[in-house]
C-alpha cells in the first residue's frame, strides 16, 4: 500500500460489512476538531463475508476525488494478504501470523512517517481488532489514540448495512478511548521485533517486564534485615499473616510490624505514592517468582 507521506493524522479502521463504522468514526473525529487527512480501511477478503464487498464499494463512494464531506481526505484499502492472495478469515495460527505481520507493518510504517494515529477497532473480525491493539501497544506514542465506537441501538438499526453513512452529534455516536500503555515508547527495543511471530513478541515483552520487576524486587530486598527478608519470603510463598507467624515462631503482631516496613520499602522501590494501599497479597504477587 502506498500512502501519502505528508505529515498529518491518519484514521485506521477495521471494517467488514458495515461501512458506516468508518464514516461514523471520521464524523466524530472531525466534530472533535481533529484534522484527518487519510483513512485506511483494513479488511479481509470480500469472499469472507457477502456484505464486505458492497460495503467497500459504498465506502469508496464517500471519498470521491480525494475528499470526504467537502474536506481533503483520501481513502486507502488495506487487504490482509497471504502468499499474494487476500486472507478470507483468521482461523488458524498461520493466519494469525499473517494478519499480525500485516497489521504490525502497517502501523510501524505509518509511525515511521511521523503520523499521528487514530485507530478504530469497532468493525470487522474481532481478531483483527485484537491484532491492531497488540501492534498499537508496540508502536503508539502518547499522542496516538485507540478508539471503540458506541452507537445507540436505535440508530444502529437504522444505519444497518450502510443505510445511513453520516452521524450527527445528536445521533449519539461516540468514540470511547481505549486505555492503552504504549510499551514500545518505554521499551524501544520491542519495536525491533518486526519480523517476529506474535508468540515471540509476547515472550520478548514478558522478558523485558520480568527484568524490570526483578530490579524492583531486588531494590526492596536489599533494604531489609535478615528477619524481615524471612517474613517476605514467607509471604511470597503464599502464607497468611497467621501462617507466617506460626512458621517463624513469632507473634502475629511482630509479623505485621515487619510487613509494614516491607511494604514501605516496596513503595520506594516501585515509586508508589505513600497512600497507595498494599497488603500481603501484593508481596505474594510481586515476590513469588522472584524467590521461586
Amino acid at each position: 500500500m502506498t500512502t501519502n507521506h505528508t505529515t498529518g493524522s491518519t484514521l485506521v479502521a477495521t471494517v467488514a460489512g458495515g461501512p458506516q463504522v468508518v464514516t461514523f468514526a471520521l464524523d466524530e473525529l472531525f466534530h472533535r476538531g481533529e484534522a484527518i487527512h487519510e483513512v485506511i480501511a483494513v479488511h479481509l477478503s470480500p469472499q469472507a463475508d457477502a456484505l464486505t464487498g458492497p460495503a467497500l464499494v459504498k465506502l469508496a463512494a464517500g471519498f470521491a476525488d480525494g475528499c470526504y464531506a467537502g474536506r481533503p481526505c483520501r481513502l486507502h484499502f488495506f487487504p490482509i494478504r497471504r502468499d499474494g492472495t487476500r486472507l478470507d478469515d483468521v482461523r488458524d495460527d498461520a493466519a494469525v501470523n499473517v494478519a499480525w505481520s500485516a497489521m504490525y507493518e502497517l502501523i510501524a510504517t505509518l509511525k515511521a512517517q511521523g503520523r499521528h494515529l487514530h485507530v478504530c477497532i469497532t468493525g470487522g473480525r474481532r481478531m483483527l481488532a485484537l491484532l491492531a491493539m497488540s501492534a498499537a501497544m508496540l508502536h503508539f506514542n502518547h499522542d496516538d489514540r485507540l478508539w471503540h465506537m458506541y452507537t445507540p441501538a436505535e440508530f444502529l438499526e437504522r444505519a444497518h448495512d450502510g443505510a445511513i453513512m453520516h452521524a450527527r452529534p445528536e445521533d449519539g455516536v461516540r468514540l470511547l478511548q481505549v486505555p492503552l500503555v504504549p510499551w514500545g515508547a518505554y521499551l524501544p527495543a520491542l519495536r525491533a521485533l518486526a519480523q517476529a511471530s506474535p508468540m515471540e513478541v509476547v515472550a520478548a515483552q514478558t522478558r523485558w517486564l520480568d527484568s524490570a520487576e526483578r530490579a524492583h524486587c531486588q531494590a526492596a530486598v536489599e533494604r531489609l534485615t535478615p528477619r524481615q527478608a524471612d517474613v517476605l519470603r514467607a509471604f511470597a510463598d503464599g502464607k497468611s499473616p497467621q501462617e507466617v507467624a506460626e512458621a517463624l515462631c513469632v507473634t502475629v503482631k511482630t509479623v505485621h510490624a515487619h510487613k509494614t516496613v516491607i511494604l514501605g520499602e516496596c513503595r520506594n522501590a516501585w515509586e508508589l505514592p505513600q497512600d497507595a494501599r498494599l497488603d500481603y497479597h501484593f508481596l505474594r504477587e510481586k515476590f513469588g517468582r522472584y524467590f521461586g
